[in-house]
């Protein structure tokens, strides 16, 4: 699967095709066909049930173009719990019958109204709240969260008979939505709609939502405690009041980016970190309860985590909760008059993801690295790198770069989630191997990055490489000891890659060489060649795999002895056996390459190794 959000728009037959694509557009989703009968889909599944069923476990959103009856039975046996039900929507083959079947209230009604207004046809919304009152009381809007779902049902069961309503807002936090509804609102009335960002219980007949209107600012010292800092964020909340349902964010000083206990914190209540640099930070000094001259002179500000609460909460909001401290920390927290989007507010810790996507199929992409791409805002590789990622790719900035310029694109992809960015910076095959994850780690300890660059995170992704994609073609030619040799000199002088093929020869590994010839370089491999000579057969296999996993695709074998550098280009991975190494013609014809490792020679007692 690409992307866990993404909605599938799922189809069975050929002509339904165009009506998917239209509605795959509309709603950022991907187009699903039956294998059997669909073609230039997304993606293509083989069996319909299985994959209708995965999908819902998955808690993707599925708008199937199918009857309704049909989609129902399929689903049947997998649900159970309404509350974690994603949205799914049958839709008419001439796309004017939209239905929201299951998770009206988690976006299948939303997702209906959206694809009936594209289409010009009608969503087929069904569920009580919505259809009397224009809302649905248990899912409610972006910035609210309900504090008692289990309450909802006997409170929609009173409206729906016709109770009236009280709204309490006692914080004069606003409740617009609830108030542009078509409930009946009176004083006195049996249910109660209560708005607040205060800890509290509700009556049986009452709902209470929790706005996300409180923004909690952090300071610590460098490697501060994470059980620490958490414990003062409680303290500060608990001294307000407050209901932790009501954080937006947590906010601090953009110094403190990759700081492990300001992240610990925000995963503790699971809600986003964002950062602020010094000089947005001064801006709220007049605003501060106890500016600190101390503070100011350490990072330029008078104050951390008074002045982050107060600027992620806007100009009109107030500081709710005054700085506390403990050894390590401070923490302090404001009230926004509305709900606040952290994701508008201050900037990302950025994130470089550092992705190896195989040789270049998607077959032979990672649903890890698939996932990476699909999160990130960004993408950074050599041209031919990003264009093989095809649709995965729609929608992201691209970052092109030409072959050469290897350190320019890696500063670029860090210096972009320095500006909390998520960056994917793409390489062919696994990052780690002769690509771009050695030198990420090269320019964290070398330099030459800004600040806010070192501070961004970095998680590796493996892919398939070369070497691997080669030997499983082929047959098993890495089944004992191998090693790989880059024959490229331009970063490794020529002296010692001859005396690393010498020493390979000499212990007799199986060798994968990468980067054998180029445009200027043909001399290397031959040389390669005519040493090995001296250490194994003639006949020894030599596995020569050109555009591994793309189209043109072509594995073949040859001598050692008659290896031709005019046979290898730039899109060639060379391997070459070991002396052990030999070939197997099966029934139907095929030739194969393995290198034995001594199991059918050995008895079942002793084979202790775990690897085995």
């Amino acid at each position: 699967m690409i992307d866990l959000n993404k909605p599938a728009v799922l189809i069975l037959t050929q002509r339904a095709l165009p009506l998917a694509s239209q509605v795959a557009a509309l709603i950022d989703g991907e187009v699903h066909g039956a294998e059997a009968r669909v073609s230039g889909a997304d993606l293509v599944f083989p069996e319909t049930k299985a994959h209708v069923r995965e999908l819902f476990h998955a808690g993707r959103p599925i708008i199937a173009i199918m009857a309704s009856g049909a989609l129902i039975r399929l689903l049947a046996p997998a649900l159970a719990d309404k509350s974690t039900e994603p949205p799914v929507i049958a839709l008419s083959e001439d796309g004017k019958s939209i239905v929201p079947l299951l998770g009206g209230h988690h976006g299948a009604n939303d997702l209906a109204r959206l694809i009936a207004d594209g289409l010009d046809g009608h969503a087929a919304v069904t569920t009580a709240g919505d259809l009397r009152f224009g809302v649905a009381l248990d899912a409610p809007p972006a910035g609210y969260v309900l504090a008692n779902p289990d309450n909802a049902k006997a409170v929609m069961a009173e409206l729906v008979a016709g109770a009236s309503a009280s709204l309490s807002d006692p914080d004069g936090i606003g409740a617009n939505w609830l108030r542009s509804s078509r409930i009946p609102f009176a004083d006195d009335a049996e249910v109660t709609l209560t708005v607040t960002d205060q800890a509290r219980n509700g009556d049986p007949l009452e709902l209470i939502y929790h706005p996300k209107t409180l923004v909690l600012g952090i300071g610590c010292e460098r490697h501060a405690s994470a059980e620490e800092a958490i414990a003062l964020a409680e303290k500060a909340l608990a001294d307000g009041g407050f209901a932790r349902a009501s954080l937006a964010a947590i906010c601090s000083i953009d110094l403190k980016a990759d700081e492990t206990a300001v992240h610990a914190v925000a995963s503790h209540f699971g809600v986003p970190a964002r950062f602020f640099d010094a000089a947005t930070l001064e801006a709220e000094a007049p605003r501060l309860k106890n500016p600190s001259s101390i503070v100011f002179a350490e990072v330029g500000c008078h104050g951390v985590a008074e002045g982050a609460a107060l600027a992620a909460a806007g100009p009109k909001g107030v500081l709710v909760v005054e700085k506390i401290k403990s050894r390590g920390a401070t923490a302090a927290i404001a009230r926004a008059t509305e709900p606040v989007d952290p994701h508008s507010t201050g900037r990302a810790r950025g994130t470089l993801y550092v992705v190896g996507i195989g040789p270049g199929s998607d077959g032979w992409r990672s649903p890890e690295v698939s996932q990476m791409v699909a999160r990130s805002t960004d993408l950074v590789g050599y041209s031919l790198y990003l264009d093989l990622l095809g649709e995965l790719g729609r929608d992201k900035t691209r970052h092109d770069f030409d072959l050469g310029k290897e350190e320019a694109r890696v500063v670029h992809a860090m210096e972009l989630a320095g500006q909390g960015k998520t960056v994917s910076l793409v390489c062919s095959g696994d990052a780690g191997i002769y690509a771009m994850a050695t030198l990420v780690f090269e320019l964290f300890e070398k330099g030459g990055i800004s600040e806010a660059a070192r501070r961004i995170e970095v998680q590796n992704s493996p892919g398939i490489s070369a070497l691997q994609g080669a030997a499983a073609r082929i047959g098993a030619p890495l089944g004992h000891d191998f090693c790989t040799i880059s024959l490229s000199d331009l970063l490794t002088p020529w002296e010692h890659i001859k005396r690393r093929v010498t020493a390979a020869g000499e212990g007799d590994f199986v060798i994968a060489f990468y980067n054998p010839v180029s445009m200027k370089r043909r001399t290397q491999l031959a040389w390669a060649r005519d040493t090995l000579l001296d250490y194994r057969p003639f006949d020894t296999p030599v596995v020569l795999a050109t555009n591994l996993g793309r189209p043109g695709e072509f594995v073949r074998t040859v001598p050692l002895g008659a290896l031709d550098v005019d046979d290898v280009d730039m899109l060639t991975v060379v391997v070459v056996g070991s002396s052990e190494s030999r070939t197997v013609t099966t029934g139907d014809g095929k030739t194969w390459v393995y290198t034995p490792r001594g199991y059918s020679g050995k008895s079942d007692t002793g084979m202790t190794g775990a690897a085995e």
